[in-house]
């Protein structure tokens, strides 16, 4: 049964905090799989996990490139798991129907758009009513992750 984690941006923008947590999924040795809610959005962030930091990139593909086995992350407006992935991150209002694919499902969202927060809360009790595990991380001062909330899962 994976484990739901809720991510609620209030510092910064997704383009600055998925690059982390997409880095921090790499390291542990976990593939990712990255949904959003359409095609431009994947081409944007296709663009941006190449080009947003100087010194690295995020190695990854999509529908376009192809070949997704040999993806570390994948982008996908599709609710898939064609790279084997540990990981599944939702941005952008993104939503599956297949929590069990996954090992963990990270939810992103922005405090500063209401409707964001309201898609994230009735995701959070969808969830929670499926009997899976949840944790709520918001953002401290500093832009780091701080949990605020964890809810075991229900046997």
């Amino acid at each position: 049964m994976p484990e739901v984690r809720f991510y609620h941006m209030t510092r910064t923008t997704l383009d600055h905090a998925l690059p982390d947590l997409l880095a921090r999924s790499l390291d542990r040795g976990w593939r990712a799989v990255v949904m959003a809610s359409s095609d431009e959005r994947i081409d944007a962030l296709d663009q941006h996990l190449w080009t947003f930091d100087d010194r690295s990139f995020l190695p990854h593909g999509g529908k376009k490139e192809g070949r997704a086995s040999l993806q570390p992350i994948w982008l996908s407006v599709e609710d898939e798991n064609p790279n084997a992935a540990e990981v599944l991150f939702l941005t952008d209002g993104a939503d599956t129907d297949n929590t069990g694919l996954f090992e963990t499902v990270c939810v992103l969202f922005d405090g500063n758009d209401e409707t964001a927060v309201q898609k994230a809360r009735g995701q959070w009790t969808r969830f929670k009513d499926q009997g899976l595990g949840l944790t709520y991380w918001q953002q401290n001062d500093r832009g780091g992750w701080q949990k605020k909330q964890e809810v075991q899962p229900s046997q």
